[in-house]
């Protein structure tokens, strides 16, 4: 068995993705410790649940930066690290046609709530982040610096849908409002698109006529909890890799995308 990972997470919500994994780290199943969680929301129950363990707990206020940056923007400190050009240049959360002025104002309030997380979790020297439910979206920015090495993400989302179908906030309802015969949810590293990274995992339900937007995230929150676990499992033992792969479509085009190899288990 390798050396215990450290892990953080951001939550927004109730936490049962992170409890899930707690649990899972709790009993031997992943060889991890979780070392800090953060929040973008005060009343956030998963603070509560680290609470009770003794890990340290932070909340970093996004509304109130966005707040005092719309009425007076002189006033916040942009990190001095920030180079908007370099972050337009990657971003790809906003379309090409969003106004300019709005364009800044998101990257440049997001770069300042998101170098107060940087700091909060500097101490702790974490090998994965977990977003358990976070609300915001991240920026290049602060993705850039905590993947340093660009083959190997450490950030790790879940998602209530498959994607790459249904992307964004709600994922179990879009599905539900498409009228899909099947759902389900996935696990993925973070890039800089909305819920576009390299899938990890996927773990998908049927969807009967009787069912409701209620029944089908009762079924999804199951898989969800088994599912992220494994994949945080997997990371631990060192067995996810990433790799660029090339096709070429029926019509010439070329498609290049980055994949997730799950790396056989090692012999005993």
């Amino acid at each position: 068995m390798g050396s215990t990972i450290k892990i953080g997470a951001l939550v927004s919500g109730g936490g049962t993705n992170l409890q899930a994994i707690m649990d899972s780290c709790n009993s031997g199943n992943i060889n991890g410790k979780i070392v800090f969680i953060g929040s973008d929301n005060s009343y956030s129950r998963g603070l509560e649940r680290g609470r009770r363990l003794k890990i340290p707990t932070f909340v970093v206020d996004y509304g109130s930066i966005i707040k005092d940056y719309k009425e007076n923007p002189e006033k916040v400190r942009i990190p001095d690290d920030f180079d908007l050009e370099d972050i337009q240049s990657k971003q790809t959360l906003l379309p090409g046609d969003a106004d300019v002025e709005k364009v800044k104002t998101f990257l440049k309030t997001r770069a300042v709530a998101e170098a107060t997380i940087l700091d909060k979790i500097k101490p702790y020297a974490f090998d994965l982040l977990l977003l358990a439910g976070f609300m915001r979206n991240l920026t290049p920015y602060f993705i850039d610096r905590v993947n340093r090495d660009s083959d190997r993400p450490r950030i790790m989302n879940i998602h209530p849908a498959l994607l790459p179908a249904f992307p964004g906030v709600d994922g179990y309802g879009d599905t539900f409002r498409y009228g899909c015969k099947v759902g389900g949810c996935t696990v993925h590293f973070v890039d800089y698109g909305e819920d576009s990274g390299p899938i990890i995992g996927q773990r998908a339900y049927e969807i009967a006529e009787e069912d409701t937007i209620e029944s089908i995230k009762e079924k999804g929150l199951i898989l969800e909890w088994e599912l992220y676990s494994e994949c945080v499992k997997l990371f631990a033992e060192g067995r996810l890799k990433t790799q660029k792969m090339s096709y070429t479509l029926k019509n010439g085009k070329k498609v290049e995308r980055t994949v997730v190899k799950i790396l056989p288990a090692p012999q005993k």
